[in-house]
């Protein structure tokens, strides 16, 4: 069983930054990469980014590449959403989510992860 917990969300203004954190327990961090999701309000859930497990490797949605950096720290079992120059169509509920070691489908697809957080809110403003 994997627990995650997202925190961080918030209110801000166009052009401003947040970053969110997942903080994961209950199986070994470092063994398995992680995603983050959003959900806009009447909208599916879709991929923002992925990271490996050892963060080597990141992967972004077009719609957040060179706005948003996912990084990990494996020594605190957390990751990390950075999002600068944020747009009121990036207002949402992000989630992240856990890739196990053994998944080889698409690191864009819901499908391929197995334990999600309760998500957190992100609303910016214009």
């Amino acid at each position: 069983q994997v627990q995650l917990v997202e925190s961080g969300g918030g209110l801000v203004q166009a052009g401003g930054s947040l970053r969110l954190s997942c903080a994961a327990s209950g199986r070994t961090f470092s063994s398995y990469a992680m995603g983050w999701f959003r959900q806009a309000p009447g909208k599916e859930r879709e991929f923002v980014g992925h990271i490996s497990w050892s963060g080597t490797r990141t992967y972004y949605d077009d719609s957040v590449k060179g706005r948003f950096t996912i990084s990990r720290d494996n020594a605190k079992n957390t990751v990390y959403l950075q999002m600068n120059s944020l747009k009121p169509e990036d207002t949402a509920v992000y989630y992240c989510a856990s890739y196990p070691i053994w998944q080889n489908g698409g690191y864009s697809s819901l499908a391929s992860y197995d334990y999600w957080g309760q998500g957190t809110q992100v609303t910016v403003s214009s």
